[in-house]
């Protein structure tokens, strides 16, 4: 029986060496190696670019609409016919309106994890009235700047071309001098 005992333990280490240790160590080495920007979290001075950003002020491209809560992730569970929902959506198209953007669906509805760093191409070209009127950047200008920003589909198939609103937002200030 103290065999047993002492087959059980020593196993019982290894194991928690090789998948505690020993994989983790190994796992972590590959993804520093391979894919280096993504595994330190995609951080910039400014923030990660995997992690959407609250912008403030009219000379700034906004991402989709979040809850506000740093604590927080994850959709809020509300249903088509919830009036919170509604009132919510109502707000923001409100918000858009008085900035005279004429807001895509995307920009008054958020994702499923509400810290969603990117937006489509159109969400970007449609704030562009609000940008050039605070910053005096022409439009053509910001057209460029968007299409610069722009990432094409996935592998050159999968979705849509899309924008990383704080590599969009570093570019405009550098164009500002900021």
């Amino acid at each position: 029986m103290l065999t047993q005992i002492r087959r059980s333990i020593v196993l019982a280490l290894f194991f928690a060496i090789i998948l505690g240790l020993a994989y983790p160590l190994v796992e972590t080495g590959l993804a520093n190696v391979l894919f280096p920007a993504r595994a330190k979290g995609s951080l910039t001075p400014y923030g990660s670019t995997e992690i959407g950003q609250h912008w403030t002020g009219d000379r700034w491209f906004h991402g989709r609409p979040d809850l506000d809560n740093d604590t927080e992730t994850g959709g809020t569970n509300l249903g088509p016919r919830s009036k919170q929902l509604l009132d919510n959506t109502k707000a923001l198209v409100a918000f858009w309106h008085a900035q005279g953007v004429d807001p895509t669906q995307e920009l008054v509805t958020t994702s499923g994890s509400e810290v969603d760093p990117d937006i489509s191409q159109k969400s970007a070209l449609v704030q562009i009235p609000m940008i050039q009127r605070s910053t005096g950047i022409s439009a053509s200008r910001l057209r460029q700047l968007i299409d610069a920003q722009t990432t094409g589909p996935e592998y050159g198939i999968f979705g849509d071309g899309y924008v990383n609103v704080l590599s969009l937002n570093r570019a405009l200030a550098a164009i500002e001098g900021r």
